[in-house]
């Protein structure tokens, strides 16, 4: 079954978060623009809200906010997303996929637009090392 491989950003701490979720499971996200909101509930975050900021298909193509529906087309880019000029002025005709999430994406970022009750690292499961777990773990390389 295909999965769809969100990437969570938090605006206040600057870190990002990794979550996969079958398609099947998901199936609320498909239809969506860049721009939309919708609530964590879907990929295992209750109580937050978030909001779709880009994403990438099966190819790699990145998905382009002025490009409407779920076609690839070839448009000419000036700037990001999609293309990175080196040079002042530079254009170039680039492949992007449409604004509208389909089954055909595969990476979906976001950010968070409202925080829940839980900390977020509590509701996947991983535990916020600080400073502290990083010396015992190089104590332990030592010895």
């Amino acid at each position: 079954m295909p999965v769809f491989k969100f990437v969570v950003s938090d605006p206040e701490t600057r870190k990002a978060y990794q979550i996969e979720v079958d398609q099947s499971k998901a199936i609320g996200i498909v239809g969506k623009k860049i721009g939309d909101e919708f609530d964590g509930d879907i990929i295992g975050l209750p109580g937050y809200k978030i909001m779709i900021t880009g994403g990438t298909d099966k190819d790699g193509f990145p998905m382009h906010p002025h490009v409407h529906g779920t076609v690839k087309k070839k448009i000419l880019l000036s700037g990001p997303p999609g293309f990175h000029p080196k040079l002042k002025g530079q254009r170039k005709k680039k492949t992007v996929r449409g604004n509208i999430i389909s089954t055909e994406i595969v990476q979906i970022n976001c950010k968070i637009v409202k925080k829940g009750s839980k900390p977020i690292e509590e509701l996947l499961g991983k535990k916020g090392e600080g400073k502290e777990g990083q010396e015992e773990k190089k104590e332990e390389k030592k010895e």
